[in-house]
């Protein structure tokens, strides 16, 4: 699968989900979402989690950005999203481990997948309040003896990226970092409705509903004049 560094941000080009988890699984990647944020304020941090895993598209600025560059037949594909394709695609012959958010948030997470796809193994899970380096060896113990072939980890960037790094040296798996996708998985953060999503206005209907974001939002507007100043 072909990439294009954007702002020194090496992102992947897929043309289609199931490429990307093909790619994802055969080569148990670390998935890590990129957007127009992470292009206009990338850091030398940033960049380098970015670079030693998998960037995909999660947000339509980072399509626009690679489809200006040549790779016309990219998809916009939303981590929130990502996730449960992968849960479809491998949960029967597949085992998933999850960490991230409060207990009851992971708890409901669990409950609905189980309700979702009867045949899923989880081979466990916890929250992702790790105190202190202890609770992290524990869970690399736990991980390392449960074996999972997907882990997902739910704690927002970079701290999520830089756990599941750690977790990569002593165990080998696909990883994908989610951020509040638990929460929104369970209710308990509302995404923008399907009309917005499709139409990729996702960004504009969060604006509407938290008109607090505004601040954020224009710094978008700088990406997009970037973009097509052709300076990524």
């Amino acid at each position: 699968m072909k990439s294009e560094y954007l702002n020194g941000v090496n992102t992947f080009a897929p043309q289609s989900r199931q490429d990307l988890i093909n790619y994802a699984l055969d080569h148990k990647k670390i998935l890590v979402a990129v957007n127009a944020e992470k292009i206009l304020h990338a850091t030398e941090q940033s960049r380098n989690i970015i670079n030693r895993n998998l960037g995909y598209p999660d947000g339509i600025g980072a399509v626009w950005a690679l489809q200006k560059k040549g790779f016309k037949d990219t998809v916009k594909i939303p981590g929130c999203e990502l996730w449960l394709d992968i849960i479809a695609h491998a949960h029967k012959d597949k085992t998933f481990y999850l960490v991230g958010g409060k207990q009851e948030i992971i708890d409901a997470t669990v409950t609905k997948l189980k309700l979702e796809f009867e045949d899923i193994n989880i081979c466990n899970f916890r929250n992702g309040y790790i105190k202190n380096g202890a609770e992290e060896k524990a869970l690399i113990k736990d991980i390392k003896n449960h074996k999972p072939d997907v882990i997902f980890v739910a704690m927002g960037s970079p701290k999520q990226e830089l756990l599941m790094e750690r977790i990569q040296k002593e165990h080998a798996a696909v990883f994908q970092g989610l951020g509040g996708s638990f929460d929104v998985y369970t209710g308990n953060v509302k995404r923008a409705p399907e009309w917005w999503v499709k139409n990729n206005m996702e960004w504009t209907y969060r604006l509407l509903s938290q008109p607090s974001r505004i601040k954020r939002q224009i710094h978008l507007v700088r990406f997009f004049i970037l973009l097509q100043s052709n300076k990524f």
